[in-house]
């Protein structure tokens, strides 16, 4: 799965809004947006943030592991 599908999943499993997520994070829900239509990724240190303000392994962001707290 590509970054764009695993967000939009991890969104829907969670049942957080755009700007809900964007918030946690400390980015704009532009922002967000703009990776749920791949049109960009995150870099390492949102990346971070994204697993840490959610208890997600990274890895499960970036398609390398299916279930989102191996």
């Amino acid at each position: 799965m590509e970054f764009n599908e695993i967000l939009k999943e991890f969104l829907i499993l969670n049942d957080l809004t755009q700007v809900a997520f964007a918030k946690e994070v400390g980015v704009k829900q532009s922002q967000v947006s703009e990776w749920l239509k791949g049109k960009a990724k995150p870099g390492y240190d949102i990346l971070k943030k994204m697993a840490l303000a959610f208890d997600v392994s990274a890895d499960y962001f970036l398609g390398i592991k299916d279930n989102a707290k191996d």
